[in-house]
């Protein structure tokens, strides 16, 4: 057993906010259990796991333990066999009050592996809502997602299973399962796909205290230490995508400095409220002209959060792509738009035209600021070149369109 105990300062964050404390892992050792301790009500310490190959897990202020061993590890981590040596228990000093923070942490090793829990019943697969009639174009079609959602893999409450059940009960075709700093969810997401019948696209919430940025696709752990450069470049080398999250988010708004800015960009976030709040559109022209808007729920659990698809986002894929292919490829390409869920009023690129979708009576802001007022509830108008915003006459937004 190993014990560190102590108390972090606002100096020692401002010195490093990423701490590591060491503990030896004999041969022969089958599991690892970390536990720490701290006054929950004054501060916020962050968790994770790193062994002599690298990465083995994460729970930020979610959990304030886990195991991990050969055949099975606490959600948010890697199982497999612990290699004998110096393994460290990594901090993120993510809160520290003036006077302090008093911890401890207690690692135990074992000869002998923990049973895995029981896993819970997985939920039936409901009926799917009948899906919206939208226009195809050259051999593509349009379909829902979510691009932003969280499980017990890292501070949400529901299983992989769970979110697919949800997300199917209300329409969607896809979604991104983007647990913080991990990515201990991915080998389950296939199964959970073929029982709920929706593509669950591997995603990584990369999470610092500067920004979060979702990276999209089977690429790997992304390391949250490093700087945002280098997540995007391992996300492209390894064919996925990185998009900048909610930018405005209150204390998680983006601050991280970025050389080449991703097209990519949640413009449309669950905790945008107020849609005649323009700063969210203000802050995607100023990121880049061609910026590609992205919407995603960032769902916790019922109750607390927007449900999947709250906002939607609606991608035009290639009917002969494999489905996780084809949902990449479409964000890639930029064949995306967004709507407040998923019978809410839409707009859609077709070609060289929009069509507004139940909007009758609504305003088609252009990119060079000008406006059209909608006719009818399946009304097709030219396009120009950016963002396209559907507005009510409150100028509040209803759906956006690259």
């Amino acid at each position: 057993m190993a014990v560190h105990r102590g108390s972090w300062t606002l100096a020692d964050r401002a010195e490093s906010v990423l701490r590591t404390l060491p503990v030896t892992v004999p041969p022969g050792t089958a599991a690892l259990t970390v536990r720490l301790d701290y006054p929950r009500q004054a501060g916020v310490l962050d968790l994770g796991c790193l062994g002599p190959a690298g990465f083995r897990g994460w729970s930020g202020g979610a959990r304030d333990g886990y195991t991990v061993a050969a055949h099975w590890a606490t959600p948010g981590y890697l199982p497999g066999e612990l290699e004998p040596g110096e393994w460290q228990v990594l901090l993120r000093l993510h809160r520290i009050p003036p006077e302090g923070l008093s911890y401890e942490v207690t690692a135990t090793t074992s000869t002998t592996g923990p049973d895995a829990p029981t896993p819970p019943t997985a939920p039936p697969r409901p009926d799917r809502p009948p899906r919206r009639a939208l226009p195809g174009a050259d051999g593509r079609r349009w379909i829902a997602g979510d691009l932003h959602a969280h499980t017990v893999h890292s501070d949400g409450a529901a299983t992989i299973d769970e979110l697919a059940a949800l997300a199917a009960a209300r329409g969607l075709d896809f979604l991104a399962v983007t647990d913080h700093n991990t990515v201990s969810h991915h080998p389950w997401l296939p199964a959970a796909s073929a029982r709920y019948g929706l593509t669950l696209l591997p995603g990584q919430e990369v999470t610092t205290d500067r920004g979060h940025a979702n990276v999209f696709g089977p690429v790997g752990w992304v390391d949250f230490r490093q700087p945002p450069d280098e997540w995007l470049a391992g996300a492209e080398r390894a064919g996925g995508l990185m998009s900048v999250n909610h930018p405005l988010g209150g204390d998680c708004a983006w601050r991280q400095p970025l050389t080449t800015r991703t097209r990519l960009a949640e413009v449309w976030h669950s905790g945008w409220w107020d849609r005649t709040w323009g700063a969210p559109l203000a802050w995607a022209r100023a990121w880049r002209p061609d910026v590609v808007p992205v919407g995603g729920s960032d769902f916790h659990r019922p109750g607390d959060d927007a449900p999947p698809g709250s906002p939607t986002t609606w991608l035009l894929v290639d009917d002969d792509r494999e489905p996780q292919a084809a949902v990449l490829d479409a964000l890639r390409a930029g064949r995306t738009a967004v709507s407040a869920g998923p019978d809410a009023p839409l707009l859609l690129r077709v070609g060289d035209e929009l069509l507004a979708l139940d909007a009758d009576g609504m305003l088609l802001g252009y990119p060079d600021g000008s406006h059209r007022v909608v006719h009818g509830d399946r009304c097709r108008l030219p396009a120009g070149d950016g963002l396209h915003v559907l507005e009510s006459h409150r100028m509040e937004v209803i759906a956006l369109c690259s």
